[in-house]
């Protein structure tokens, strides 16, 4: 049950549309529904603000249609499946009509809302291969409604690409910066902006990067103030937490 069909089922109470026991019967439905390998959760929305996200990897597609159209079944307008494979997504486009990012390896069922707020995500990526993390955080912040700017390709090895969106970094509700290597970009674009930095280390790089370890541990000792950091190669996490960080006072 969503926030909005809450909100609905009390107002038909108070106006004596519904009766208590009837409207108790309604809340009865369990929060979620046992499909023997998976419980999907419908009142998450309902607890967080934010409707379940399914993780694809590791699931077959068969799984994934199942937990979807309980979701679906359950109110659910728009489901998300991170880390979804194009084999996967043909797949379901057989049974679900669904909307598949390939960068970010992203399916939506449903449709993308509109930006909820007036201010602004940006999402900002050191170098084209930290892309398919940088898109997963952008279009995950969109899916919930959010609108994301894309700075791409501004890694510090040429500094003056960054410094020439000065003005939307400046603006920024919140920004997110997605970095492998020796994973810099966080902290100089701590010293532009004034407002939270989620960093995201990526497993681009080297040997000794380790797999992300290196920018991980570099982003951790930041000497920027208001930069936080997500595990290595979380997209989704960054873009979520990004999302409930520019809500923050423009909740109903």
């Amino acid at each position: 049950m969503r926030k909005d069909e809450l909100k609905a089922l009390l107002n038909d109470i108070a106006n004596g549309k519904i009766s208590v026991d009837d409207a108790i019967l309604s809340m009865k439905k369990a929060p979620f529904e046992d499909l023997g390998f998976a419980k999907p959760d419908s009142h998450r929305e309902l607890r967080q603000g934010t409707a379940e996200v399914i993780y694809g990897e590791g699931k077959t597609a068969e799984q994934i249609e199942s937990i979807s159209n309980s979701l679906i079944n359950n109110g659910q307008q728009t489901v998300l499946i991170t880390r979804l494979s194009r084999e996967k997504a043909d797949k379901l486009n057989d049974a679900l009509s669904l909307h598949y990012y390939d960068l970010a390896r992203i399916g939506i069922i449903g449709h993308i809302p509109k930006p909820d707020t007036d201010t602004n995500i940006v999402v900002a990526s050191a170098g084209t291969s930290d892309l398919p993390v940088a898109e997963e955080a952008a279009v995950m912040a969109e899916a919930l409604g959010n609108k994301v700017t894309r700075i791409y390709d501004v890694g510090v090895s040429g500094l003056h690409r960054l410094l020439s969106y000065s003005n939307e970094i400046m603006t920024a509700k919140v920004i997110i910066a997605v970095a492998g290597m020796e994973g810099a970009l966080p902290s100089v674009i701590g010293g532009l902006a004034d407002c939270p930095i989620i960093a995201v280390p990526t497993s681009v790089g080297y040997g000794a990067s380790f797999g992300g370890i290196t920018a991980l541990l570099a982003m951790l000792n930041s000497c920027a103030s208001g930069v936080s950091v997500v595990n290595i190669d979380n997209g989704f996490g960054a873009g979520y937490l990004a999302s409930m960080i520019n809500k923050i006072g423009a909740k109903n």
